[in-house]
């Protein structure tokens, strides 16, 4: 039986964003018990451990808020009026504004976009500094609808890949999906540094550092050094092995192994490294040296440090679990030569993801590439070493119970602390996302009902025993509007699952886009029958599946479900199951009948015909609103796997798979480009998009 919370607990909580309870469905209410709250508010600093703790927290914490002029960080949208929080000062108070670009002001009228500093001076004496957050209103509207090609990275092997999809056949695919397929976009996985390691958690949703890019998605060749290094034959040696691996993958069925491509690429890379820069490729190097700053020397020292003592930060030496003690300096001294190597890997991997989002511009794409933005990060990687302040320990980011998952969710990434982010005016924060859009057309923001509110799992409870804490949204999307809009690109947030009442409405005003997937579009607050095209909403990317959910062909042959049986994941009897997954889909199937989609491939009679029906979900898609329509690449060739199965660890390979056809056979990116099943099904958004 749950604990009862106390009201001194209850109403210490509310004042630190703690929820002490909250809704999964309109109708019911769950409480959280009273030591998933004190562990919550303890990882915020706050003692709540006894009642006499409790009541003194709550007494400083009142006195704290009753004293304050104004909180660490304030927002002002550019076209409303002044912070309720600067509305609010006493009478008589002085306001000094430092601007982000050096001038001083006096007053908030005619404020440039940024991050400023405001000084306010009461009549009594008091004053208090902060952070003001000047944004845009909302995101521009993309400039007409685009359609686009969904696809995981690693999945997308060429005949030049080296075990794995990379930059190169990156651009590839986007350079000919833009002129060949007038494709406004490519979206792919998060491409964040992955924590190095044998073996590596094959999850791009738990990265090592969500701040820099993973130098094993680097093409070799392309990197210009490659011409000059001095010992070719060791370089073709890796090469050759490299073929071996990417036929072991093609022609053998091996699942991708990222720790071997990652092996053969180190070694070619420390080649590649011992070549002197010439004097215009050194100053550019040495510009992203000093524009990435501290960031990018905590992210290479954590890199040199993981080689010696492991990857995981808390299991080494005592004196350099800190970024900032004597000791990791002197191990930086120590290990200068590998911190400047892991920097400059850092370095050849944004510059190709910059080309990538060149290559799809050059070829008509008005978006390019959609990038992945991770809930959060690996708690031993590097970006929990260099931001420790900034993070919560002790607790988990995850999901409440809920009808999909009744045991909860726990998905092992340290959150942020909201009231650091917001003493740091969101540095951290600010800075992921500026590195994101420099080579982002659009970013998808996973979870994106984080910039609200998360949940919370002391470390080594169940998921169960979380409760909610929550994040200033406005400063969040503030500075998520302020970012994008000084890129001019486009967000798009992933918003499926049980969502806070008022979140999707608050995202929508402010221009970023959500994403709708068709299986689950109904009418849940009606007959629960598929929501017609025209009731859809037009702000978002509108899809027929994702990495998480069964592909479009195993959905409609209710292969998703036998999988799942083999697997042994089904909660009720497969027969059970298998009637629902069939009346779903035959629900669907009768929608796209009575709308007169189900044409036939190529304009042929057979509407019965499996691909038939995938180019009619695309059609139905667009004949909804949506402002961008996505197709899953494997769905162009009718690949029956998922790319990632919820739920599982061994027993199914996660983020392993090469892209496959109908039987199984790996197919790659050249196979693509020349498949008339891929195609025609193009060409049926070319024709009615």
């Amino acid at each position: 039986m749950t604990e009862p919370l106390g009201e001194d607990l209850t109403r210490l909580a509310a004042l630190h964003g703690v929820a002490v309870s909250f809704r999964p469905s309109p109708d019911r209410t769950v409480t959280a018990s009273a030591a998933a709250v004190t562990r919550a508010l303890a990882a915020l600093g706050v003692d709540a451990g006894t009642p006499e703790a409790t009541r003194a927290a709550l007494a400083a914490r009142e006195r704290e808020l009753a004293g304050r002029l104004l909180p660490p960080t304030v927002v002002r949208w550019s076209d409303g009026d002044g912070p309720d929080a600067l509305a609010d000062l006493p009478e008589g108070t002085r306001l000094l504004i430092e601007t982000e670009q050096g001038e001083t002001r006096a007053s908030l009228a005619q404020l440039p976009p940024g991050v400023h500093t405001v000084t306010a001076t009461a009549p009594d004496g008091r004053t208090a500094r902060a952070h003001l957050v000047v944004a845009p209103p909302r995101l521009p509207t993309p400039a007409g609808r685009s359609y686009g090609l969904l696809v995981q990275l690693y999945s997308l092997l060429s005949g030049r890949s080296w075990g794995m999809g990379d930059l190169g056949d990156l651009a590839e695919l986007a350079g000919w999906a833009g002129r060949a397929l007038g494709a406004g976009f490519v979206q792919v996985n998060p491409l964040h540094a992955a924590v190095p390691g044998a073996p590596t958690d094959p999850s791009p949703y738990r990265p090592s550092s969500r701040r820099f890019p993973d130098p094993v998605h680097l093409r070799i060749e392309d990197v210009p050094e490659f011409a000059y290094v001095t010992d070719p034959e060791r370089l073709r040696g890796l090469r050759e092995r490299a073929a071996r691996l990417r036929e072991t993958v093609l022609g053998k069925g091996a699942l991708i192994d990222r720790d071997a491509v990652w092996e053969l690429k180190r070694e070619a890379l420390e080649l590649i490294a011992a070549v002197p820069l010439g004097p215009g490729r050194r100053a550019a190097y040495c510009d992203f040296l000093a524009r990435e700053g501290q960031s990018l020397e905590d992210h290479a020292t954590w890199c040199a440090l993981a080689e010696v003592h492991g990857s995981d930060w808390h299991r080494w030496p005592q004196g350099l679990r800190d970024p900032r003690s004597a000791d990791t300096a002197r191990a930086r001294l120590e290990l200068m030569d590998r911190v400047d190597l892991h920097s400059r890997l850092a370095w050849l991997t944004d510059t190709q993801l910059t080309a990538a989002q060149r290559t799809a511009r050059e070829a008509g794409m008005p978006l390019g590439i959609v990038h992945d933005l991770a809930v959060g990060v690996h708690p031993g990687g590097a970006d929990a070493w260099a931001q420790q302040d900034h993070l919560a320990a002790g607790m988990s980011v995850g999901a409440p119970p809920d009808a999909f998952n009744a045991r909860g969710q726990d998905w092992g990434l340290p959150p942020w602390r909201p009231d650091r982010l917001a003493e740091s005016g969101y540095a951290p924060y600010r800075r992921l996302l500026r590195a994101l859009f420099r080579y982002a057309g659009a970013l998808r923001i996973d979870h994106v009902m984080g910039l609200f509110r998360l949940w919370w799992v002391p470390q080594g409870e169940p998921p169960t025993e979380g409760t909610y804490v929550r994040y200033d949204a406005e400063a969040m999307l503030a500075l998520l509007v302020l970012e994008a809009s000084r890129a001019g690109a486009v967000v798009i947030g992933e918003d499926l699952g049980t969502v806070e009442p008022g979140v999707r409405e608050a995202l929508r005003e402010r221009g970023v886009l959500g994403t709708s997937v068709l299986w689950f579009e109904r009418d849940w607050d009606g007959d629960g029958r598929p929501l017609a095209p025209d009731a859809w909403r037009a702000d978002c990317l509108a899809t027929a599946t994702t990495h998480d959910l069964p592909s479009t062909a195993a959905r409609l042959t209710g292969e998703h479900v036998e999988l799942r049986d083999r697997l042994e994941l089904l909660n009720r009897p497969v027969e059970e199951e298998r009637a629902e997954a069939a009346a779903d889909t035959g629900e669907w199937l009768d929608l796209l009948s009575r709308l007169d989609l189900l044409q036939g491939t190529g304009g042929g009679a057979d509407t019965s015909s499996e691909e038939a029906e995938i180019q009619a979900v695309h059609r139905f898609l667009l004949r909804t609103p949506a402002r961008m329509i996505g197709v899953w690449l494997p769905d162009a060739v009718g690949d029956r796997r998922p790319q990632n199965l919820p739920g599982t660890w061994d027993q199914y390979p996660n983020w392993r798979l090469p892209i496959a056809d109908a039987e199984g056979r790996p197919v790659t990116l050249e196979e693509l480009a020349a498949s008339p099943r891929l195609h025609a099904l193009m060409e049926v958004l070319r024709e009615e998009g």
